[in-house]
């Protein structure tokens, strides 16, 4: 042990620890003394430039300015970056440069979307009035400030606090410019610094004249009119170059407001604006008041466009649906014009518009209905019609697409088809007595019970309990996995909309919206295939080259649910419309099958339904969600329905549904005639080719296609008329070819 510890080993230890306690005191002194002396010297070093008095503060003031300054820089330079993210590409010009021309299914013009870059008509031909209008009212100092007119946002800042609201816009033409190129309209302090940084951005790659002429050229001016001259041809029939100052003026008054100030809208409101515009040209100096005074005197009169009736709801989805289209395409391809056929039929979709608005006109005060929407389509999901509304003009919200609203009854065939899938039979007895989960109770429409019946005619009375009861059976008791799997189903379907689990979900307190219901009913005819729906049939480029076609190219159907199961909810859903809550839709000498649904409160109606040909479906409520005078699915939805489908099958080759027999010619109830009560004759179903005949042209326009794709320009064309002819065909479903002329166009 005293080999292992020495007896000294203490006094090492202590030796050992004040040597280094003397060293570590030792190198702090050093330190120390050395930064004392460094900093005697640099404060003898600096002595030399000790300044006092005035030249003290200014140096104080100029080092807190580049401090201050830095960091600004820096903030300003993280705030940019997202701004100057979306100019990265070489082609930032033409990416909003996206313009379609939309043909309907015969290939007649029905109308354009996006915005085209127009150099027809240079900036120097555009008349002086015209220019200074737009100045005058958008942007005074447009030639003077760097992007950003700093003494104008002042001023509306001002004027804006004075008045307590927002009277008047801060944004110069560059930022205005600059939020049409690259960002939505979206109002957030996101976009404002984006706009702002964009602004200057442009200001620094364009001349202030390039920047004017983009702004002309790429605003929208309202009824579907993006540029002044596009708008002059719209509502006046001329050239921007012929302008008059009234007309003139009236144009350089819908930039801020193209809707609420459109002259085909309201054209008393156009030529308010329009004086505004004039009394801003005489404020900013621009011209005199007496030469505004005969314009004043005399306001332009726009062409009147009131019977034209534009499918707009229709165009409006279709080009989005463009616009993500167009991403799918390589990114080799710089073509950004394209002509794109749709499966629009005009015809039905005056029918559907005229439909819908005399129901409203002759029955909506009655129910206390002031808005419908909805959707026609084939059953392989090519849309033929849709109504977003009542009135494009006063509300450009299509309540087909955008619009959520409960479906009541007519998302019970969803839970139906479930039971069906987990071994339920039409036949299957049920029980409609009363059921509670947790403090929910559901009643019926009747308010009674019916006690033992089948499944079938659960359905078709759409008893409430019955479709509850079905939900706890599906999950094997379990309430919670039942509704998940009718959820499961319904996404099958083609319900997209979120679908939160509540008790109230198997009878329609989910909300849906018109478009993915029509499309989903479409599985129903289709034995149990999904189907996309869709506007698109082809597209090609300005030249007439095929890039892209829906039965080629897009999402094909797929079978979701056995076909016997799709063929029961047939026989249970045309029990519904033979003997149930939609008599009202009866089709005479055709088979149709279908669901109302009203929801709580009558907030809501819906007819949802279909034949072997066409499946659509209608809504009818208002838009602030007050409540309907009693107006339920089987009243003014089925009977609409009915008005629309009755046209849509002249003339066709009718497909009866599955396992349905043929019904008898009835009298049928009364309807809200579109032929009597508007006036206007409803237009007669074209003449038609056979499918056989039909089917054979339109494989040959196809391998044509296919082989000029593969040989190149090798292979001889066909002549553009010719080629016309053939691309005029329908590419799907019930084929119907006009034999004659449709209208002046063709």
């Amino acid at each position: 042990m005293r080999d292992l510890f020495p007896e000294d080993w203490k006094p090492n230890l202590k030796r050992r620890l004040l040597g280094l306690d003397a060293w570590v005191d030792f190198s702090l002194f050093r330190s120390l003394s050395g930064i004392r002396e460094g900093y005697e010297r640099f404060s003898t070093f600096m002595d030399r430039f000790h300044v006092s008095g005035w030249r003290r503060w200014s140096n104080e003031l100029l080092s807190e300015a580049a401090t201050h300054g830095t960091v600004g820089v820096l903030l300003l330079l993280a705030l940019a970056v997202p701004a100057f993210q979306l100019t990265s590409e070489d082609d930032w010009l033409k990416k909003s440069d996206l313009a379609v021309t939309f043909l309907d299914r015969h290939g007649n013009e029905v109308g354009s979307r996006g915005i085209k870059h127009n150099d027809s008509v240079p900036l120097d031909q555009f008349p002086d009035s015209l220019i200074k209008a737009v100045l005058a009212t958008e942007d005074r100092r447009f030639y003077e400030h760097f992007g950003i007119d700093i003494a104008g946002t002042l001023r509306a800042l001002v004027t804006n606090a004075q008045a307590g609201g927002v009277r008047q816009g801060g944004s110069s033409l560059t930022q205005q410019l600059a939020k049409n190129l690259f960002l939505s309209n979206e109002r957030t302090i996101d976009r404002k610094i984006k706009e702002a940084f964009l602004a200057m951005w442009l200001e620094a790659r364009l001349t202030k004249n390039e920047i004017l002429k983009l702004y002309l050229d790429r605003a929208y001016m309202g009824g579907g009119a993006f540029g002044v001259d596009a708008a002059a041809q719209y509502y006046f029939n001329k050239s921007a170059r012929d302008v008059n100052l009234a007309e003139g003026a009236m144009l350089a008054g819908l930039f801020k407001a193209p809707t609420k100030f459109a002259p085909h809208v309201n054209l008393p409101a156009a030529r308010a604006r329009a004086n505004v515009v004039l009394d801003n040209l005489v404020e900013a100096g621009f011209m005199t008041e007496g030469q505004v005074f005969g314009a004043r005197r005399r306001p332009a009169t726009p062409v009147d466009r009131r019977d034209e009736r534009s499918p707009n709801y229709y165009l409006d989805w279709a080009f989005d649906e463009m616009k993500k289209l167009v991403d799918t395409f390589p990114k080799s391809m710089t073509e950004r014009v394209f002509v794109v056929r749709t499966a629009l039929d005009s015809n039905m979709q005056k029918v559907a518009d005229a439909a819908v608005e005399n129901s409203l006109r002759q029955y909506g005060q009655e129910y206390h209905a002031t808005q419908a929407a909805s959707v026609l389509m084939e059953n392989d999901g090519s849309v033929r019609a849709m109504v977003g509304g009542r009135d494009y003009g006063a509300s450009q919200f299509n309540r087909a697409t955008d619009a959520m609203r409960q479906p009541g009854s007519s998302f019970k065939p969803y839970v139906y088809a479930t039971a069906l899938m987990h071994g339920y039979k039409p036949t299957s007895i049920v029980v409609d007595a009363p059921i509670c989960l947790g403090n929910w109770c559901p009643h019926n429409y009747g308010g009674g019970y019916g006690g033992s019946m089948t499944l079938i005619s659960a359905l078709t009375h759409s008893v409430n309990t019955v479709a509850v009861r079905l939900s706890i059976s599906i999950g094997d008791g379990n309430p919670k996995l039942g509704r998940n799997r009718i959820v499961e189903t319904a996404r099958k379907f083609g319900i997209k909309s979120p679908l939160p689990d509540t008790p109230s979900l198997p009878i329609g307190a989910d909300e849906v919206n018109v478009l993915e219901h029509t499309g989903a009913y479409a599985t129903f005819p289709n034995l149990g295939k999904a189907v996309t729906p869709h506007a698109i049939l082809e597209v090609r480029t300005g030249a007439g080259e095929l890039v892209w076609r829906f039965d080629r190219d897009g999402p094909q159907p797929r079978q979701v649910v056995a076909p016997q199961v799709a063929m029961d909810m047939i026989k249970m859903m045309n029990n519904v419309v033979e003997a149930g809550t939609a008599r009202r839709a009866r089709l005479d000498g055709i088979s149709a099958a279908g669901k109302t649904g009203t929801t709580n409160a009558y907030r809501d109606a819906w007819f949802m339904g279909y034949t072997g040909n066409f499946v659509c479906g209608i809504w009818f409520g208002n838009d602030d969600y007050s409540s309907t005078n009693r107006m339920t699915g089987g009243a003014l939805p089925a009977m609409t329905w009915h008005t629309i489908m009755e046209y849509a099958h002249q003339g066709i080759e009718v497909k009866q549904l599955p396992g349905v027999p043929v019904p008898p010619a009835r009298q049928q109830p009364a309807v809200a005639d579109a032929k009597a009560k508007s006036g206007d004759p409803v237009p007669p179903r074209p003449a038609i080719l056979s499918k056989r005949g039909a089917d054979i042209l339109v494989r040959v326009e196809r391998l044509m296609d296919d082989a000029q794709r593969a040989l190149g320009p090798s292979i001889p064309t066909v002549s553009t008329e010719k080629k016309k002819q053939v691309s005029e065909l329908p590419k799907t479903g019930a084929v119907a070819v006009a034999l004659e002329p449709r209208d002046s166009r063709n």
